[in-house]
């Protein structure tokens, strides 16, 4: 998570010879609903959210709060709903493209092609700084990319909602919630997007918290080191 972060024409990585990899034959599958567009309030009470069970995050420190997600896709792009139990907020970063996974963080990865080693990253905190950057892969040594006019409706809709407490540094809470929206036009160029009933993309979850002073994980797809482990991530498949 370490990165350089790049203005790029997304168009130019089409010339950038990729490694066909192989992926963990011992992934998950996540089965990804469609749905019509909606509004984002954080809540995840809106659209068709109570019809699509909770997908568990495991945790690698055994921590006593729960990190659960969803996630579906309409015509324009996917949504993703994470929720987080939380007692306190441990980060005090609020500027945008920043290293803010040095504090409490929720993040996405989205490998498009499944036999290229590119994906796009995607993290938010609960006081809505988010990172938004696109990573080429080499066998371990890897950059982030900062998207090209990153606006309107190239630009991620999201919402975040504080549950028992307000959005600052050090504050008490229960919990964090964040909706997501990722337009497919700000992943033009990319394989398999946008996704048709059918598609397969891979992808992980992850979460990091801090309340304890020490550094807690949780991730969908186990990994060993490091959240970049491309070759662990599940299958996300389109229905």
């Amino acid at each position: 998570m370490h990165t350089l972060n790049y203005y790029f024409i997304i168009t130019t990585l089409l010339i950038i010879p990729m490694k066909t990899i192989s992926q963990n034959i011992n992934e998950s599958t996540l089965l990804i609903t469609p749905c019509e567009d909606f509004e984002l309030n954080g809540n995840g009470d809106q659209g068709h959210w109570d019809e699509i069970p909770w997908t568990t995050l495991q945790s690698a420190n055994n921590a006593a709060y729960k990190t659960q997600i969803k996630m579906m896709y309409s015509a324009t792009g996917v949504y993703v709903l994470g929720h987080c139990e939380d007692r306190l907020i441990s980060t005090r970063y609020r500027t945008d493209q920043g290293d803010i996974w040095n504090g409490d963080v929720f993040e996405i990865f989205l490998q498009t092609g499944i036999n290229q080693p590119l994906y796009f990253e995607y993290e938010i905190n609960p006081l809505g700084a988010e990172l938004a950057i696109l990573v080429p892969n080499d066998q371990g040594t890897f950059f982030g990319w900062s998207p090209w006019h990153y606006e309107g409706d190239r630009k991620i809709r999201k919402a975040v909602k504080i549950h028992g407490g307000t959005p600052d540094p050090g504050e008490k809470i229960k919990a964090w919630s964040v909706e997501i929206f990722i337009p497919y036009k700000l992943l033009t160029a990319l394989q398999n997007v946008p996704p048709k009933p059918g598609t397969e993309w891979r992808g992980n979850f992850y979460r990091m918290d801090y309340d304890s002073g020490e550094r807690e994980t949780w991730a969908w797809q186990a990994i060993e080191k490091t959240f970049h482990e491309y070759e662990k991530f599940g299958r996300l498949i389109f229905e």
